[in-house]
């Protein structure tokens, strides 16, 4: 029996091997495309709408600090994870009321740093 389960097994580990490179592959595409954006936008600010600022803090706090040091990315860290703070803060703040005032919900993100 064991002889059978090591040909299955070298062919997991086969196709586990291609799909890491093919991913990597992306993902040397997708940091240099961002390093080209950022240069084409340097010295402009850039301007987040809150889904974004939103998609942005939930992926960066994935990452965690020591990792997004080391990234390249638009905003700074600490930015990041600002936004993350203001996210969970405004969870819990819409968790006791249901309805928010549009004026509200457009100044839910105000960045620190003049970042966004």
């Amino acid at each position: 029996m064991s002889s059978a389960i090591q040909p299955f097994h070298l062919l997991v580990i086969a196709v586990a091997g291609w799909l890491n490179r093919q991913q990597q592959v992306v993902i040397d595409y997708l940091i240099e495309e961002n390093r080209v954006l950022k240069e084409q936008v340097e010295g402009q600010r850039l301007r987040f709408t809150d889904e974004q600022r939103m998609r942005l803090a939930v992926k960066a706090k994935g990452l965690g600090r020591r990792l997004l040091d080391e990234l390249e990315t638009l905003v700074t860290p600490d930015t990041l994870l600002a936004w993350h703070r203001k996210l969970i803060a405004l969870d819990l703040c819409q968790e006791g009321t249901r309805s928010t005032t549009r004026r509200a919900r457009d100044h839910r993100f105000d960045t620190p740093h003049g970042e966004g």
